[in-house]
């Protein structure tokens, strides 16, 4: 693959609302039409605390911002439920003139860093609002996941729901800081809220991959695509060798992958909101082309980015 870098689409530094007041991170595109984008996104408020909310923008040119909400679209959950400390998305889905959102429910933990779920939250007008499906999450730790579940991807292909989605499967200390280890694992639903996990492994760790992050699956020609972030454990916030960086496989059911990084060919910068680190893809596709959107540095502390895959005709 070719991708052609553009540059930043949203810097949180540099907003139009005094409400944002760091942080653009986890994008989710989705696209309305061939004049309309809209980018979710979860900022900080001034507790540090995950937010959820999205900007429109022209899908052609997406730097070219048309508006920015001007207030979170979720409201942080009730205190002691999965979503009271944080709220990111992570895909949305259309069902019968629905939108279903995908989101992450953050909890604080005393042992650990953090405790992460998964919750769902229904549009009736597009996307502009949505109203949460239930105030406890669709999908959470288990007998056969006792850690944590996060960053689901789903796609409905006819009458089945398939998501593939973050498992962790433990925590180490790592340099005086408990650090997790994540893979991607799948699941099926019939109506896109009970979901039947087959505690099947998509991508697994390999010598250096000890976390993956937000896949984002596509199907083209009968064959599934996935682009998706990993990193080490050891040193991934200040070692650029060790960061995030962007991946991708494929798969001729959307069970068994193949990993196939190298033919992404999209790295870290040189120099920029995007040199030390790369994570969090999502993509759409107009005009026959295809785009890349994904967060840098600190995890989107340096906002939001994108890159069009190079038609090999060019």
């Amino acid at each position: 693959m070719k991708w052609i870098k553009k540059g930043l689409i949203f810097d949180p530094k540099n907003n139009q609302t005094s409400w944002i007041r760091n942080y653009a991170s986890v994008p989710v595109c989705d696209l309305i039409s061939d004049e309309l984008l809209r980018i979710y996104f979860s900022t900080r408020d001034e507790q540090g605390r995950s937010i959820l909310t999205y900007l429109e923008t022209s899908p052609a040119n997406p730097n070219n911002i048309i508006t920015i909400m001007k207030s979170p679209i979720l409201q942080l959950g009730e205190m002691g439920t999965f979503d009271d400390n944080g709220i990111m998305p992570s895909c949305v889905v259309d069902n019968n003139g629905l939108k279903y959102l995908y989101y992450i429910g953050w909890n604080p933990q005393k042992t650990v860093s953090y405790r992460l779920s998964i919750g769902l939250a229904i549009s009736k007008d597009g996307g502009l609002t949505f109203k949460k499906y239930s105030t406890g999450p669709i999908l959470d730790r288990d007998i056969d996941e006792p850690y944590f579940n996060t960053t689901p991807f789903v796609l409905k292909e006819g009458g089945l729901w398939k998501m593939w989605y973050v498992s962790c499967t433990k925590w180490e200390i790592i340099n005086d800081w408990p650090e997790p280890f994540y893979h991607i694992k799948y699941a099926e639903s019939q109506d896109g809220i009970n979901w039947f996990r087959k505690n099947i492994v998509c991508l697994d760790y390999d010598d250096f991959s000890d976390g993956f992050a937000k896949p984002f699956v596509f199907k083209e020609k009968d064959i599934y695509k996935m682009f998706y972030s990993f990193r080490s454990a050891k040193s991934y916030r200040t070692d650029l060798k060790k960061s995030y960086r962007l991946g991708y496989a494929e798969s001729q059911d959307g069970i068994n992958w193949i990993r196939k990084d190298n033919k992404l060919n999209l790295g870290i910068s040189q120099k920029g909101w995007d040199s030390n680190m790369i994570e969090y893809p999502s993509s759409y596709v107009v005009n026959n082309k295809r785009y890349l959107v994904y967060n840098g540095n600190k995890f989107g502390e340096s906002g939001i980015g994108y890159a069009v895959l190079k038609d090999e005709k060019e």
